[in-house]
Parts: C-alpha cells; sequence; structure tokens
C-alpha cells in the first residue's frame, strides 16, 4: 500500500483540494503541516492511485513538495488510533463508532469514514465551544414565517457532519448542512442518521452560489472561502445572518477576517484561540 501525499500552500488549499477530489474519489487526507503550508495525501495500491504529472497539474502553482511512502498492510485498521473522543466538560463530547459513550450532556457518534475526522481539529473544536455558549437559541432570532423552509443554522463546510449535528442536537433547527465534496455529503447523511437527527444536505459551491439565508452561519472554512462570502454581503447577494461563527482561521489572520465582517455590519463578540488557530463570534449589528 502506498501514500502518496502533496503539499501546498494554504492560502490555495481549498482550490487544490476541489482539483484533488475528481483525481481521487475515494477520499483524501489532509494534515496541517505548519502556518504556511497543508498536506494532501490519497492511499491505496499503486495501480489505482493517480498519476504524479497529473497531482503536480491539480497542484498547479501552490505545489510545495511531492511524497510517496509505502506503509503497512493493516494501515486501514491502524489509523482508528489516532480518532479519539473530543470531550468538552459534562456538555458534549464527539466520539467516533468504535469508542464508549462519554458522560457528557450530548454525546455524538461521527465515523470519519474517508478521514474527514471526528471533530477534534481545532477550528472544529473552537466552533463547538462557541456554539455551546450560544444554547439556547434564541426562539425568534429573525424567522420569517413567510418562508417556511428557511433553516435556523447553516452548516458551511460540513465535513463529516459534525458542526451540523451539534447544532441540530441543541435546537437550531431545521439545519442546512453545505459542502463541495459529494463524499462529505455522503458523510453528513450517514452521520446524522446514526445521531437520530434530520438534516437537509447539499452540495455547494461558495465561489459560485450566494450563501443560505439563515439566522446562524457556521463557517468552519479557510479564511480566503470566509472573505469571499464577505464580498458576497457586502454586494448584497447573500443575505445577512444574525449570527456567525467563524473559525478555520489561523490567528495571524483573525483580524483581517473580523475587519471584513465588520464592514458588512456582523461585529466581533468573542474571540476563541487553540494554539496557533482562531475562531470569532460575529453578531449583526443592531
Amino acid at each position: 500500500m502506498l501514500r502518496l501525499a502533496i503539499q501546498v500552500r494554504r492560502a490555495d488549499a481549498e482550490l487544490v483540494l476541489a482539483e484533488l477530489i475528481e483525481l481521487a474519489p475515494s477520499g483524501v487526507e489532509e494534515v496541517d503541516i505548519d502556518a504556511h503550508t497543508v498536506e494532501y495525501a490519497v492511499y491505496g495500491p499503486p495501480g489505482e492511485l493517480p498519476e504524479l504529472p497529473e497531482l503536480k497539474a491539480a497542484a498547479g502553482g501552490a505545489l510545495v513538495k511531492v511524497t510517496t511512502t509505502e506503509i503497512a498492510d493493516d494501515w486501514a485498521d491502524r489509523w482508528r488510533e489516532f480518532h479519539k473522543p473530543l470531550v468538552l466538560g459534562d456538555r458534549l463530547s464527539v466520539r467516533p463508532p468504535w469508542e464508549a459513550a462519554q458522560a457528557t450532556a450530548l454525546d455524538l457518534i461521527i465515523d470519519p469514514a474517508r478521514a474527514f475526522g471526528t471533530g477534534a481539529h481545532a477550528t472544529t473544536r473552537l466552533c463547538l465551544e462557541l456554539l455551546l455558549d450560544l444554547e439556547p437559541p434564541p426562539v425568534a432570532l429573525d424567522r420569517r414565517p413567510t418562508v417556511a423552509s428557511r433553516p435556523a443554522a447553516v452548516d458551511l463546510g460540513c465535513g463529516s457532519g459534525v458542526l451540523a449535528i451539534a447544532a441540530a442536537k441543541l435546537g437550531w433547527q431545521p439545519v442546512l448542512a453545505l459542502d463541495y465534496d459529494p463524499l462529505s455529503v455522503e458523510a453528513t447523511l450517514d452521520n446524522a442518521v446514526v445521531n437520530e437527527v434530520t438534516l437537509e444536505v447539499q452540495r455547494f459551491d461558495l465561489r459560485e452560489q450566494p450563501v443560505p439565508a439563515a439566522p446562524l452561519v457556521l463557517g468552519n472554512l479557510l479564511a480566503p472561502l470566509l472573505l469571499a462570502w464577505c464580498e458576497q454581503l457586502a454586494d448584497g447577494i447573500a443575505e445577512l445572518p444574525a449570527l456567525v461563527i467563524a473559525s478555520g482561521l489561523l490567528a495571524t489572520e483573525a483580524d483581517t477576517v473580523s475587519a471584513a465582517f465588520a464592514a458588512v455590519a456582523l461585529l466581533e463578540t468573542k474571540r476563541a484561540i487553540r494554539g496557533e488557530w482562531a475562531a470569532l463570534l460575529l453578531s449583526r449589528e443592531s
């Protein structure tokens, strides 16, 4: 079994990932190398992996390095050792299905499936911590009775569905979960069933489509995509939410992203930092 990995500049990571998914529809692993570099990897027998020229073309000018590593045949079992429960006090836990239930008020079961993760990454953890601070959700927060299908919360870049499922469990219903990757859509739907919540899940391209309106938007995205959403808001293409939790940010990017949201009347009310990562709670200006 081989692990074929490419390292790319973080600023271009989302664009590169979109290209890689076309080459490796069975899934792509993501690893943070440092503040400026992201590594994407695919696994498989030599004949089933993308060709190196294809990978280099997909990465384009963002390419930093390509590596090929031979791994043990039991890798598919050993990778489970790296997915441990995330426990936030006595309020919420997120665990893979092979781990025992935790003694928390909410116990979410998230199968990482094709390397989407189970919520332990710092950016997801920060989102969950800020989301917990919002409970219970305001009953009449910008609801429009004339729009029957309007979601209470939107999860942008839902991955395995951790934030969307947590929001639904906390009472933000209905929840709309969006992701560009069709495998993320599948994983989120599967995890919603396991956790006995109802979600609407759709494939979505933020670069081409306006973010749907909702009182709460959870955006665990890289800074360039968050800034692209700010441009939508500034141009009136997307509707202003009442609350935003924006994560996926390096701490050094937080001021820039906060200022961009402030320019469209979404003001920072809280900032959470964990290591090199940051998340912002933003509220619509009265």
